[in-house]
C-alpha cells in the first residue's frame, strides 16, 4: 500500500547546507562555505562540496570534521565599540574591523547584532544565535537604543522639539523616540536620544537635516543592557538575565 504523501504543513524545508551551519551558529555563512568545498562537511555520512546542498535542520545528520554538529550554545557579548573600527567581517578596503578587538580569544564564531558606523562608538552586541539576533534588531521587537550625541552648537528647546518630530528628507522619515540636553559647554552640547528603530546613518542623517554635525555618537545602552564602566576594545559576555531582558 502507497505511503500518504506528507502535508505541506508538516514538510521540512530545505535550505543550502552552509546556511544551515551558519544558522547553528558553528560559523559564518562563507566560513561554512568553505568548509563545504573543502570536503570537510559530510550530509548523512556523505561528504558534499555544494555550500547549496540542501539540507533539513534537524533531521538530516551534519559533521564537520567527523565531528556531528547540534546547535551551539548561544552565546551574546558586548563590546564597547572603539571609534574608527569598521562593523563587519572583513573591510574590502582593508580598513580595521572590530574583530581586531577579539585578537587572541578562544571566542567562537559571532555576529554582530546591529551596526555602528565607523565614526561611532560605544555599545555593541555580537551573537552566535541568528534568531535571537533577528529579534533583537527587528523594528517591532527590539529594544530602545540610546544614545550621546556631541553636536556642534547649542540647542534650543525647539529644536530638540523638532528632532524629536523628525523630518523627511528624500522620503524617509527620521525621527527620535526622545531628545533631550544633557549638558553644554561654550560652543556645543550633548544630547541624549533615543531611537526605538535602526536606519542607515539614522542619527547622522537626522541632525544634518537641519545642520548640525554630529562631533561624537556614543551608543550607551540596548533597552535596560547599559554599556556602564567597560573599558573601551574591551568585551565581556553578558548573563543569562541580561540576554532574558532583552
Amino acid at each position: 500500500m502507497p505511503t500518504k504523501p506528507q502535508s505541506r504543513a508538516t514538510v521540512t524545508p530545505r535550505h543550502g547546507v552552509a546556511r544551515v551551519i551558519s544558522k547553528l551558529g558553528l560559523g559564518s555563512r562563507s566560513q561554512a562555505a568553505l568548509w563545504v568545498r573543502d570536503g570537510r562537511v559530510r550530509v548523512n555520512e556523505r561528504v558534499v562540496r555544494d555550500a547549496e546542498f540542501p539540507v533539513r535542520q534537524g533531521i538530516d545528520r551534519i559533521d564537520i570534521e567527523g565531528q556531528r554538529q547540534g546547535p551551539a550554545a548561544r552565546l551574546v557579548l558586548m563590546l564597547n565599540k572603539p571609534r574608527g573600527l569598521v562593523t563587519t567581517t572583513r573591510d574590502e578596503q582593508g580598513r580595521d574591523t572590530v574583530y581586531a578587538c577579539f585578537a587572541g580569544s578562544a571566542l567562537p564564531w559571532l555576529a554582530p547584532v546591529g551596526r555602528l558606523d565607523k565614526a561611532s562608538e560605544g555599545l555593541l552586541l555580537f551573537s552566535n544565535d541568528a534568531a535571537w539576533a533577528a529579534r533583537i534588531t527587528d523594528p517591532k521587537s527590539g529594544r530602545d537604543k540610546t544614545y550621546h550625541v556631541q553636536i556642534d552648537r547649542l540647542p534650543s528647546e525647539e529644536l530638540l522639539r523638532q528632532l524629536q518630530e523628525g523630518v523627511l528628507p528624500d522620503g524617509e522619515r527620521l525621527s527620535a523616540k526622545s531628545v533631550c540636553c544633557l549638558r553644554t559647554g561654550r560652543k556645543n552640547a550633548w544630547l541624549e536620544i533615543v531611537l526605538d528603530e535602526g536606519r542607515n546613518r539614522h542619527i547622522r542623517r537626522l541632525l544634518a537635516a537641519f545642520d548640525i554635525a554630529a562631533l561624537r555618537i556614543v551608543r550607551v545602552a540596548v533597552g535596560p543592557l547599559l554599556l556602564g564602566e567597560l573599558p573601551k576594545g574591551r568585551w565581556r559576555i553578558l548573563t543569562e538575565q541580561e540576554i532574558a531582558s532583552l
